[in-house]
């Protein structure tokens, strides 16, 4: 087996565990973040109205120009600052972090901090 196949089913478990405990509101939409190998994204979602209220990731063209590669820590501190830019411009202050099953640790602690020092309160 490979680690790939062994790992995915922990992280899916992990994430329905954490989406039980927590959802996005109007007022305070889940910040949520997906990695992959080679890309990280992140959006803002609206769970009462099931909406996106915005996103950005590696792949985004204006972002990509800037990263010589979408899945390191480069990246998700790029990715952490215009999804907070993002957000303070469609009126939305404080998010629920919601880390997507995956340890909160490498690159989904440096798309949060960043997000955090860019004006996103969580």
């Amino acid at each position: 087996m490979i680690k790939q196949e062994i790992r995915k089913p922990k992280v899916q478990k992990r994430h329905k565990s954490i989406r039980v405990k927590l959802s996005g509101t109007t007022e305070f939409p889940r910040l949520a973040v997906y990695r992959s190998t080679k890309h990280i994204y992140a959006q803002l979602i609206d769970d009462e109205k099931n909406v996106t209220v915005c996103s950005a990731s590696s792949v985004d063209k204006d972002l990509k120009e800037k990263l010589a590669h979408g899945g390191n820590i480069e990246a998700a501190k790029v990715v952490g600052e215009a999804i907070a830019k993002k957000a303070l411009a469609a009126g939305v202050e404080c998010v629920v972090f919601d880390r997507g099953g995956f340890l909160y640790h490498g690159r989904v602690a440096a798309l949060a901090d960043a997000a955090r020092e860019a004006g996103l309160m969580f």
